[in-house]
């Protein structure tokens, strides 16, 4: 089972020593956007560029074929 994006922001917030507060403050966001946004695991994908940012991470996403491999 795959961790949600939320459950893996919470996780790179543990490890960088971080609050979920600081992390909405840093990202320009209210703390109660970024904690909806957390229970319902929707993030943009440029807010996840900007979250991974803040947290000194490289965020990546993309699509692989099954039958071939390939990455899109």
């Amino acid at each position: 089972m795959s961790l949600t994006m939320g459950e893996k922001i919470k996780i790179m917030l543990k490890r960088r020593n971080m609050t979920l507060a600081q992390l909405a403050e840093k990202t320009g966001q209210s703390r109660q956007n970024m904690s909806n946004k957390m229970s319902r695991d929707n993030f943009s994908e440029k807010e996840l560029l900007t979250i991974a940012d803040v947290l000194g991470c490289t965020y990546r996403a993309g699509f692989i074929m099954n039958d071939t491999g390939e990455e899109v």
